[in-house]
């Protein structure tokens, strides 16, 4: 076909000499077109291009394949190392089956709940719309910035499963596999989705100028809240106090801490939603608050028990990655590097000291470490934001911080605690006392690790 395009073009048809002049003008005129469509075309792959960047569009797919990580396998084997072994497998399954109830629930209704806009404007500052219910009228062209949206609503789905995720930590080993499923769906509709359209859709707390770079607000301090209302309503472990409840294997913690190390850079580097200067500082200012945060914890712990573990060690690097997450775009790393140490020195103060002298049985520290530790990095990216990184940072205040945490709080609690009341109240939350003992792996599934 283009050789057929250039003979045109070139005058040089294998017709007779005799035979061309009679047809110099059309075969001038006929040269035209496939100029003129070759010319479309590239206007239209100019225009496309311009729209997606591919090295923006590239970060995102690996940005959301290790937020995806953090997930399943980081979260599910950290938890798992954490409980009995006799809980181990229903621990990891809850983590698996809620990716994937997750998954379906953001494509249904999630997504569209927290990005879309409310075709009533008044309710917009609390709730999107159903106009993207189902990915409808999202397509290959549509874009968010330079990425398609195809793909920021599954990054954004990431974060909706990893977000439910957390909570269960403070609910294992008593929590009913059912109940894990309805209180899943229920709260990523009417707890989660609304609060990240507040902070990321154009809500209330965007409005208001709260900063929340990756979730500080949307998920940590959600989830953490979350699970100690739940577990408080759950109630504690039978065997709480009575006999030891050690981790049976710590080995799959440390694997899954590594996991959730490596996979936050997705979360928090993604979050610039491009690859560039902001994704860069993102990622520095998460490698420093993590290392500062792990020794931090490491270095209390040796000096208050007598002895450094590796039980702390890892959940003081977790408890950097929370308090660094909220400000990981908007500070410089001098402001990393406190926020990390602030950070893991108060989820220490909770998940430690706080709930022996409280007494609630938040059995995986998710209240100490996320929803302590997301409040602390949530207040004071207030204090550290600076243009110089981020010129959203314009305007940052503590005031607005907290109001954004004092919102997130009161909302979360209230609404998981109707949730979790509810599902008490239709077909109970907690497992029969002999399905406790006996351990969930046997007595919910059917099977036990040899």
């Amino acid at each position: 076909m283009f050789d057929e395009f250039a003979l045109l073009a070139t005058g040089s048809n294998p017709q007779s000499q005799s035979s061309r002049r009679p047809q110099a003008r059309r075969n001038r005129f006929a040269a035209l077109v496939p100029t003129a469509v070759l010319a479309l075309f590239a206007s239209v792959a100019t225009a496309q291009e311009a729209a997606i960047d591919t090295g923006d569009t590239a970060w995102l797919l690996t940005s959301t394949a290790l937020v995806l990580m953090m997930s399943i396998p980081g979260l599910a084997l950290f938890y798992g190392g954490l409980v009995r072994k006799k809980n181990v497998l229903a621990t990891l399954l809850q983590t698996f089956a809620v990716t994937a109830l997750v998954s379906v629930l953001w494509f249904a209704f999630g997504y569209s709940l927290a990005f879309s806009t409310n075709p009533d404007a008044g309710l917009n500052a609390f709730i999107g719309g159903l106009g993207t219910a189902f990915f409808n009228g999202i397509t290959t062209a549509s874009v968010v910035g330079t990425i398609p949206e195809l793909l920021f609503a599954v990054f954004q789905m990431t974060f909706a499963i990893i977000t439910p995720a957390l909570i269960l930590g403070s609910l294992v080993e008593r929590i009913r596999f059912s109940s894990v499923l309805w209180f899943t769906s229920l709260w990523v509709l009417f707890v989660y989705s609304p609060i990240a359209h507040w902070v990321w859709g154009g809500g209330l707390l965007a409005n208001a100028g709260v900063l929340d770079f990756a979730g500080g607000n949307v998920v940590h301090i959600n989830a953490g809240v979350s699970a100690l209302v739940a577990a408080l309503i759950l109630g504690k472990r039978k065997d709480l106090g009575k006999t030891a409840i050690e981790p049976h294997n710590l080995v799959l913690t440390l694997i899954g801490a590594a996991l959730l190390w490596v996979g936050w850079f997705g979360f928090n580097a993604g979050s610039a939603l491009g690859a560039n200067g902001l994704a860069a500082a993102a990622m520095a200012n998460t490698q420093i608050a993590t290392a500062a945060a792990a020794l931090c914890w490491m270095f209390i712990e040796w000096a208050w028990r007598g002895k450094p573990t590796m039980l702390g060690t890892t959940s003081g690097a977790v408890a950097g990655l929370v308090a660094i997450t909220p400000a990981a775009g908007f500070v410089a790393p001098l402001g990393a590097f406190i926020i990390g140490i602030c950070g893991a020195g108060f989820a220490y103060l909770a998940a430690v000291q706080l709930k022996k002298l409280l007494g609630y049985d938040d059995s995986l520290d998710v209240f100490g470490i996320h929803g302590v530790a997301g409040l602390v990095g949530a207040v004071l990216t207030g204090v550290f934001a600076t243009t110089a990184i981020n010129p959203a940072s314009a305007g940052a205040n503590v005031g607005t911080q907290v109001y954004g945490v004092l919102i997130t709080v009161a909302y979360a609690a209230t609404a998981t605690a109707v949730i979790t009341l509810v599902i008490k109240a239709l077909g109970g939350l907690r497992v029969p006392e002999e399905h406790e003992e006996a351990g969930l792996d046997l007595a919910l599934h059917g099977e036990a690790v040899i």
